[in-house]
């Protein structure tokens, strides 16, 4: 359970996160205050309006006071609808508004952060908090903007007017307000902490329904249906209970103001009928206090649906701020390099890299040159860090150690554009977005012809099963769910080549291909990215056996360098992976 402080420093950032994006919208909820007075003081209005009505004119049978009394209320009525109906028209605008800007906001955050702060988040909570999160700001938004200026002025102006009525019978105040407002304050207290525990279900069962919706075809393979629902099932169960004991406190609210609401009435009619009886009151009056009794206990009623909703909102924005607050790993640098001295040139010297905590480093002291027209290969077992050398390259992470220069600027000082614009990546695993082959062939570069596209496909091996689906109009779903692995992998190809890069960086692209579709792929790459510095990443020694140069990656380090020929008969690690893989020690 959090502590007062902790609770404290949840609404400070809820306040801060309200402050700073609203103000653009400052006249318009000034405008929407202007309304919401209006309109409270037309109905505190009314009650005294509706006692002269029957006191002067129906009890004394003054027609003409009760029609002209009247004519009156109906013009209050009227006034009273309109602002009303004005003032939620803008909240809602103010709260949609502030809703949009803060999505666009979390999701912008969301794009800075390098891969592991990504990771550190987590895919399902980042949907929870741009989604969820923001949804809850709104609504706590729209019902402040409602109740802001309505509930404080009912209440007040209620006292003050049941006051002139009949001072005596207002004593009943003094004994309700109190008990309403503590009972209130109880309730909110204990409803805070599991504000934030719903908060932390929906974000499991977010991640836990992402997980297996995307896992399904490992969940069959291996039969694990009726284990995967029975996780889910305990999610679920964790997040109702959680919400029902949640959704009990709030059930409380209204039969407790019911209870209070009804106890009153009935007081007040038990002591105004002798009140009456003895002329120290009017009927009129009576009906007018009522009124105000029932408007002062609105106005808490009111009060209280707002505090409600500022533990769950207090969260949200603690969570939405979280995302907003992060510094980037990889900030922007300050004067941005746009010209680069060497075209086409990669330079890797003595790069490290180490995640945060990491008992030993994934790189250490690695050096890669690549030069225009030539192919350079990155080689490997399992976790001797191939990927994060690419990684570093088109800065999804910075070295901790080293530099790496494209084009002859550190990657850190050179612009970000640029930096896509330059290099090239296939990546290990092939990610495609929903729409059609056109539009993810476009990615890479939005004004590519038709022509261009069908060029890339013919090179990346995929023109013949992108014309069968229905050509580049064929829809993909999203992910590339509904094509096959080496068919993602060709079109990502094609996706590059359309860019077409001055460096050109694949991370294993070829490892769902048969060996005939590869070769193929590989002579055509050739070709077409004879210009082109290439770095290759492989597992496989028949993919990188026609490289220029060869280097051996082995726990982070490089621990060999030449050609295949070279290395089969100098290089240990090299020749093991070889004869592991049935390569023949001959080049």
């Amino acid at each position: 359970m959090p502590t007062a402080t902790e609770a404290r420093n949840t609404a400070r950032v809820l306040i801060r996160l309200l402050r700073t994006r609203l103000r653009p919208y400052t006249g318009q909820i000034l405008a929407v205050l202007l309304l919401q007075l209006l309109q409270t003081l037309t109905t505190l209005w009314l009650p005294t309006l509706n006692a002269g009505l029957i006191d002067h004119g129906v009890a004394r049978g003054d027609t003409g006071y009760v029609i002209g009394t009247g004519a009156v209320m109906l013009t209050v009525t009227a006034v009273q609808v309109l602002s009303t109906l004005a003032a939620v028209f803008w909240s809602a605008r103010i709260a949609a508004a502030l809703s949009r800007d803060l999505r666009a906001e979390v999701f912008g955050a969301a794009q800075r952060l390098s891969v592991h702060q990504l990771a550190r988040f987590g895919p399902a909570s980042l949907l929870t908090r741009t989604i969820h999160d923001v949804q809850q700001i709104q609504s706590l938004v729209l019902l402040v903007l409602t109740v802001m200026v309505t509930a404080p002025v009912m209440g007040v102006g209620g006292v003050l007017l049941a006051l002139r009525q009949d001072a005596p019978m207002s004593l009943l105040l003094i004994a309700v307000l109190p008990l309403l407002v503590g009972t209130l304050a109880v309730v909110m207290v204990r409803m805070a902490p599991l504000s934030r525990a719903l908060q932390l279900r929906v974000d499991g069962i977010t991640r836990l329904a992402r997980e297996q919706i995307t896992g399904q075809r490992v969940i069959r393979a291996f039969a694990r249906e009726p284990y995967e629902q029975r996780r889910f099932a305990d999610a679920n169960d964790e997040l109702t209970d959680t919400a029902l004991r949640l959704g009990r406190l709030a059930a409380l609210m209204k039969p407790l103001m019911m209870l209070f609401l009804d106890g009153a009435a009935v007081l007040a009619l038990w002591f105004a009928a002798h009140r009456i009886d003895a002329a120290a009151m009017q009927p009129g009056s009576l009906i007018a206090f009522l009124h105000y009794l029932m408007q002062i206990l609105q106005a808490v009623v009111l009060a209280q649906l707002a505090l409600l909703m500022v533990p769950r909102a207090a969260v949200a924005a603690q969570r939405i701020s979280q995302v907003m607050d992060t510094e980037p790993a990889l900030p922007a640098p300050s004067a941005p390099v746009t010209r680069m001295p060497e075209p086409g040139h990669l330079e890797v010297r003595g790069v490290g890299f180490s995640h945060p905590g990491a008992a030993r480093p994934v790189l250490h002291g690695v050096d890669l040159t690549a030069r225009p027209g030539r192919i350079t290969a990155v080689i490997g077992p399992t976790g001797a860090g191939k990927t994060t050398l690419l990684d570093l390259v088109v800065r999804f992470a910075d070295p901790t150690g080293g530099t790496v220069r494209v084009g002859g600027v550190d990657v850190r000082e050179l612009d970000p554009a640029v930096l896509a614009a330059t290099v090239g990546y296939v990546p290990q695993r092939a990610h495609l977005f929903s729409g059609t082959i056109a539009s993810n062939l476009r990615t890479a570069r939005p004004g590519a012809t038709d022509r261009e596209l069908w060029q890339a496909l013919e090179t990346a091996q995929a023109r013949e099963f992108v014309a069968a689906a229905g050509g580049l109009h064929a829809s993909v779903t999203q992910g590339g769910g509904n094509l096959s692995g080496g068919q993602r992998q060709r079109l990502a190809v094609a996706r590059m080549l359309v860019a077409r890069p001055a460096i050109c960086l694949f991370d294993d692209p070829f490892s769902a291909l048969d060996a005939t579709t590869e070769a193929a792929l590989r002579d055509a790459l050739a070709d077409a990215l004879c210009g082109a510095s290439v770095v290759v990443v492989a597992q496989r020694v028949h993919t990188v056996r026609h490289a220029d140069r060869i280097l051996v990656l082995d726990r982070g380090r490089v621990v060999g360098s030449g050609t295949h020929a070279q290395l089969l008969a100098d290089n240990a690690v090299y020749r093991e992976i070889a004869r592991s893989q049935n390569v023949e020690e001959t080049p």
